[in-house]
């Protein structure tokens, strides 16, 4: 099956496909010359899909502007432009299905595609439907979706296939060996332990509050990991210069393989990106979500929700953020062994272990039917 896929921007519509793709060559259903990727040169999809090996091809095209009305004209321009040199990209490449995650680069390769009389589907990954996938969902065959809310989002009813993230499922296949954390880190194997993170950068506000609550961990039955970020690990050290690191507290920068260590986390402390969750409910690994306000929609902040009211999270705003609900948060997940439990059963309930199988089994009947 010959495919292209497109999304960009961020992480969220990038990992979902990356998710597909190497389900499509386990199976053997693709070879790496029959999947095109289509980005943009500025998204973060220019560095992780060529590193991938997987291949690239970009369009020059942005985003439309709220409060820019003369931006938003050349933001036209350079939509139409992009649509012409989809087609030819399309028409070259001959795809079987193109598949959208979302971003203004799927806006205009998936409707060309279906301009075009190709078989298309999308991937929404989070609760709140971004702009382009709201555009496209009148055009394309299908919509995959992984949150309830996403579908009410939706008038085509008929498209709607509930599949969750692919990216549940690649987690829960890959054969890794798991980090030694007394090797690693010289911590307890056997003691419960919470991962404390903002994502690869970081993330300002939660590293506030690990400084402000840092004492407080000393006199815990469990162990703390602190990934700060890159970016901020150097100012986090320097302002703890001096200070007493509890014994069982570890600071690190960042974790680079979170697979192999999330299965060994008795509680996870993040924000509430698409591909995080995925990562969460695959594994059932009970979470406080911290929603960063800087996003689209407040995306994040109903991702968090939908899992807060599954039972499968608990959820602090950033604004109400402080050491005392960081802490007693933590402790309600890690002192309670019964309220853990069922938190990792609720989550895992809402993770799809064969979410990439299921929209591959779309893209197939999408094939036949051409």
């Amino acid at each position: 099956m010959r495919v292209i896929f497109t999304g960009g921007g961020t992480g969220g519509h990038i990992y979902p496909i990356l998710a597909i793709i190497e389900r499509l060559k386990e199976t053997g259903i693709s070879k790496n010359d029959e999947i095109l990727f289509v980005g943009t040169k500025r998204g973060l999809e220019s560095k992780i899909v060529p590193h991938a090996g997987i291949n690239f091809k970009t369009i020059e095209i942005q985003g439309f502007s709220r409060k820019n009305l003369i931006k938003n004209i050349e933001t036209v321009k350079l939509f139409i432009k992009a649509t012409k040199e989809a087609k030819k990209i399309i028409s070259k490449f001959k795809p079987d299905v193109v598949l959208g995650t979302g971003g203004y680069v799927s806006g205009a390769i998936v409707y060309e595609a279906a301009k075009m009389g190709i078989p298309t589907l999308i991937h929404e990954s989070n609760s709140v439907v971004g702009l382009a996938n709201k555009f496209l969902g009148h055009y394309v065959d299908k919509i995959c979706y992984t949150f309830d809310d996403a579908a009410k989002q939706f008038s085509e009813k008929d498209k709607l296939i509930q599949t969750g993230n692919p990216r549940s499922q690649q987690v829960l296949n890959l054969n890794l060996e798991k980090i030694d954390l007394a090797q690693k880190w010289s911590l307890n194997p056997q003691m419960p332990t919470v991962l404390v993170f903002g994502g690869s950068r970081g993330a300002l506000a939660i590293n506030q509050v690990m400084e402000a609550a840092l004492s407080e961990f000393s006199k815990k039955p469990y162990q703390v990991i602190w990934a700060t970020g890159q970016y901020y690990y150097g100012s986090v050290k320097e302002k703890l210069a001096g200070k007493r690191i509890p014994e069982n507290l570890r600071i690190v920068p960042y974790i680079d393989n979170m697979p192999a260590l999330l299965p060994q986390m008795s509680c996870v402390v993040s924000r509430s990106g698409a591909t995080s969750l995925a990562e969460f409910t695959a594994l059932g690994v009970p979470v406080v979500l911290i929603p960063s306000p800087n996003v689209t929609h407040n995306h994040q902040m109903k991702n968090a929700l939908d899992m807060e009211k599954a039972g499968a999270a608990l959820v602090i705003p950033e604004n109400d953020l402080n050491s005392n609900n960081f802490v007693s948060s933590i402790d309600h997940i890690l002192l309670d062994s019964e309220y853990a439990s069922k938190m990792s059963t609720a989550s895992k309930k809402l993770g799809v272990p064969d979410s990439a199988n299921q929209i591959i089994s779309v893209m197939k009947a999408l094939q036949a039917q051409k």
